[in-house]
């Protein structure tokens, strides 16, 4: 072989280069969808402030009662945080953990919540219609009164959910049994 040419080493194969390519290209295709506008974002008021949270330890604060639509959590830590009665509309919570948070009462419609830890959160009169919640973890969550309708969630959390179930939601009178697809 000419001393020129490299041969791939076992750490960087051409297998391993092929999977970089590959989510080289799918990162440079939603970046680009992304600034041509193709992915909705939050309708804000014109006196609200996004808040950007991204990888911090929010642990026991309490956002009770807060506007924090499109504000961003992603990465963030918020191990038994309140956000009771906060709006969180179109928030982005990708990758956080919130396990034993109070989001009772909380606007969390239009959220992206993706694999987000939510084990024992209490979800009760909670909205997430339209939240995209794909790989998070429920276990233990309370969702008494929640609207989940057209929400994206994993089959084994929603088969989870619709095991305690129960009750109709204040604010958009939607059945949480029926918002989930129970059967």
């Amino acid at each position: 072989m000419h001393s020129a040419q490299r041969q791939p080493s076992e750490r960087h194969g051409p297998r391993q280069r092929r999977r970089s390519s590959a989510s080289w290209l799918l990162a440079l295709v939603l970046t680009l969808l992304t600034l041509l506008g193709a992915f909705p974002q939050p309708v804000l008021a014109d006196d609200q402030d996004r808040v950007d949270y991204t990888l911090t330890n929010q642990s026991g604060n309490d956002f009770s009662g807060q506007q924090l639509a499109g504000s961003s959590f992603a990465g963030a830590t918020a191990r038994q945080a309140r956000f009771r009665g906060a709006d969180l509309h179109g928030a982005i919570l990708t990758q956080a953990a919130f396990p034993g948070a109070d989001f009772s009462g909380a606007d969390l419609s239009d959220a992206l919540m993706d694999k987000v830890d939510m084990s024992g959160t209490d979800l009760t009169g909670a909205v997430l219609r339209g939240a995209i919640a794909s790989g998070s973890n429920f276990t233990g969550a309370t969702v008494t009164d929640a609207d989940f309708t057209e929400a994206l969630l994993d089959r084994v959390d929603q088969r989870t959910l619709c095991r305690d179930a129960r009750g109709t939601n204040p604010v958009t009178g939607a059945d949480t049994r029926l918002s989930l697809e129970c059967g």
